[in-house]
């Protein structure tokens, strides 16, 4: 004999209820929900007045040289040469991409900005450092006019080689070394 939860009227009714259900708590996920300041340093922070106008999480490589260390002769150092990066929004669809020097945010739509560095603070012994710059006026029209600032936050790798050495003997070897970081975009309110 069929139980009630077995026919195929209530397995009708049932999955009506639980695609519901799911697209309920979808619909909840992004409501009121964003990126939020509150755990990092204080001079990372974006001052008052200024709101998110983009998200997007950048993957790629940090690019770095072995180069004499600045007045220090015979002695020589892994130095920052600069980023190659695509830009992806919080649904994994390509929106632009990060590179320099100089370091430079370009969006699909064909804008682009430059930015100078305010504040940097550790974020982790094997992951580059946080990161508040402010942006320069963009370049083109599109997704970047109007940026002020800009924070890289969340990140994952893209220190110095630790595997190869930068000896005296190596100098102008060049390293890629994979990271990923969140870019965040702000706007004046």
């Amino acid at each position: 004999m069929p139980t009630p939860a077995s026919t195929p009227l209530a397995r009708l009714g049932l999955a009506a209820c639980a695609t519901a259900l799911l697209a309920a708590c979808g619909s909840m996920s992004g409501a009121g929900m964003g990126f939020s300041q509150a755990s990092l340093p204080a001079g990372i922070q974006v001052p008052a007045g200024h709101r998110v106008a983009m998200e997007t999480v950048g993957k790629g490589e940090i690019l770095y040289e072995c180069r004499d260390k600045a007045n220090m002769p015979g002695q020589v150092e892994w130095t920052f040469v600069g980023p190659e990066a695509r830009l992806m929004d919080r649904a994994g669809k390509p929106v632009g991409r990060y590179y320099g020097p100089p370091a430079t945010w370009e969006s699909s739509d064909g804008s682009k900005l430059t930015a100078t560095q305010l504040a940097v603070a550790p974020s982790g012994p094997t992951s580059l450092p946080y990161q508040l710059v402010k942006a320069n006026p963009a370049m083109g029209s599109g997704a970047m006019n109007g940026v002020t600032y800009i924070q890289r936050v969340a990140l994952q790798g893209g220190v110095a080689p630790t595997t190869m050495a930068c000896t005296v003997a190596s100098k102008g070897q060049r390293a890629t070394v994979p990271y990923q970081a969140d870019y965040i975009f702000w706007k004046a309110s």
